[in-house]
Order: C-alpha cells, then structure tokens, then sequence
C-alpha cells in the first residue's frame, strides 16, 4: 500500500486507478481513522489506508461477500422486513398499518443523516488542520521546531511565541517522545476506585469464579452482547486499522473502532472490542453487517493473540479459547 501511495502522489500509478482513487479522495480525503484529532494525517495526505482496504477487498473468494453484494442483501432484508411488520400490523386497523409503513419508511430513509453532523464536522477539522500545517511551515522558516507537524504538539500561545522567534524544539521532541509513549500504553483503566483499583481488571478476574460465569470454561473471557450469532475462527488482533490485513472470516480483535475501522467489517467474521457498549460504532456496525459481536472485553486486545482459535458467541457476550498458537498483533 505505501508504494502504491507514492506511486499515486508521484502521478505514476495507472490512469484508471488514479483517476477513481482521485474521485474518491476528492469526496471524502478529509477523512481518517481517529479523525478527530487534528495531528492525524487524512487520506487525501496518505491514501494508503484506502488503498490497503481494497487490498483486503480483493482477499474475497466468494463473490457473495462483495460489498456491493452485501449492501445490497441487507436492503432486501431489510425490505422484506418492513413489509413482513406492516402485513403484522394490519390486524390492529388499517391506520395503525399505515403509521408504521410510513414510520419505518421514514426511519430507514433518515437513519443515515445522523452521521452527517459528524461529517461536516471533520470538513472544517480537515480546514483546520491545513491551517495549522502552514502555521507549522512559518515556525519551521522562524527556526523554532524542526517539522512542520510538531506544531500539534504546542498550544496556541506557544505556537505564537514561536513565530516571534523563541525557540521550542525541546519542548516538542519531549512531548513527541511522551506521545509515542502513551500510543505504547495497551490498556487505560475507564474507571478507578479511590484506592487505585482498576474495576475492569478487578471484574474481569472474577468473572469465572462467579455464579454467573461458574459454567464457563477456562479461559473464557465476557462483556456486553452486542450482536447475534456464534462463530468459530481464527482471531486477528488488530491496534491500528492502517496498514492492518485482515483475511475473510478472521474474527476482528480491537481496542475501540471509528468510522475508520469500518472496511474491515466487510471482511471479518465476528467483533470482539475492549471498549464500548451496544450502541457504540463497533456495535451498531456489526449488526450492521450481521456478524457476531461482544464489546466491552477487559485486555482483549492482550489475553487474545492473533492465530488464537475462539468461539464468539454474540448473543452470550462470551469469547472461548479453542486454542492458540503464538502472540502477534497488526
């Protein structure tokens, strides 16, 4: 992917490939993953996320899981299901049919828009960002850092000392080496009691010894039901969607998701998430795609490895070991 990229920046990658990967960049190159944060390239900057999606696309063997194919399987679901609720209801009246037919209608037509708030919003966090990227050129020419991209690392009142020529390239290579610390860090407690406890931890040592969790096997790990269905496979333990492949029908191992994540979703064969809940993306998303999901796993991420044979069971919130066969993570 990133020779590719390049060759699409120096102008050398085939005509057609170009010219739709242009298209598309032209449309939405203001995005990225964690795009909500202003220091992360977007895709018209480095495509080859993009590029490493279409990649994973083309893994597909069976023609039916093709994107096309599927969107358009779920709106005949969906389709079918609407009519089959409105058939139900007509032996409540013939009104009552009638305002559900246009409610579901009118739900599924707008469903959509509630994500068009959030991308008008990273249009002028892409603006944003370009701005601060010329900001960061003048503190370059000024002598005061020595990338441009090191001016998201200042605040506003240092990067207007800067330009009046104070020199701040220990600050920035110290925060850089703080940030690419913290970006090491596998887990940050969401909760901690006055005395240091971390709750996760705390729950997910316990969760075996429960009644709840008394039949469980060994090793199993839970969280929140967050889409139907079971699933055996092989797991694919992924911190950062960049760059990451992931073959059809791996089972998607992942700290959160954004709507960066989402192409992997048409390849993957169950979700298991150490953060969130049922209405979080990674969720909505799964049921989305119809596949086994369980959220708000404590250390998936790290009790899980890549290779590892397990049985995600959706509706249980359970993940059982089948088995591994070495740590690695993309």
């Amino acid at each position: 992917p990133q020779e590719l990229a390049r060759a699409y920046r120096n102008g050398t990658l085939p005509e057609t490939a170009r010219r739709q990967l242009r298209t598309f960049l032209a449309e939405y190159g203001h995005r990225a993953v964690a795009e909500i944060d202003l220091g992360v390239p977007r895709w018209s900057e480095d495509p080859a996320h993009i590029i490493n999606v279409i990649a994973n696309y083309l893994r597909l063997q069976d023609p039916e899981q093709a994107p096309d194919r599927q969107f358009a399987r779920a709106a005949a679901q969906a389709d079918a299901k609407i009519a089959d609720l409105v058939q139900g209801s007509k032996a409540r009246g013939r009104l009552r049919s009638r305002l559900i037919a246009y409610g579901l209608h009118r739900a599924r037509g707008s469903a959509g828009m509630r994500e068009y708030p959030k991308f008008r919003l990273i249009v002028a966090l892409a603006a944003l960002r370009r701005q601060l990227q010329h900001v960061g050129d003048e503190l370059v020419a000024a002598g005061a850092i020595a990338d441009a991209d090191d001016v998201f690392f200042l605040d506003l009142a240092e990067a207007r000392v800067g330009l009046r020529g104070a020199e701040l390239q220990g600050i920035t290579v110290e925060r850089r080496r703080n940030y690419a610390r913290e970006m090491r860090r596998r887990h940050i407690p969401r909760l901690l009691l006055s005395d240091g406890t971390d709750v996760e931890a705390a729950m997910a040592a316990t969760a075996t010894t429960t009644t709840a969790g008394a039949h469980l096997p060994p090793g199993t790990l839970t969280g929140a039901p967050a889409s139907a269905g079971t699933i055996t496979g092989t797991a694919r333990v992924v911190l950062d969607p960049a760059g990451a492949r992931l073959e059809p029908g791996e089972i998607l191992v992942a700290p959160s998701t954004d709507p960066g994540w989402t192409p992997l979703f048409l390849t993957a064969g169950a979700l298991v998430m150490e953060m969130g809940g049922p209405v979080s993306h990674g969720a909505v998303v799964a049921r989305e795609y119809g596949i086994p999901a369980v959220v708000g796993v404590p250390f998936a991420t790290t009790r899980i490895a890549t290779g590892d044979r397990i049985t995600v069971d959706g509706a249980a919130g359970t993940i059982i070991p089948n088995g591994a066969t070495g740590p690695d993570t993309t």
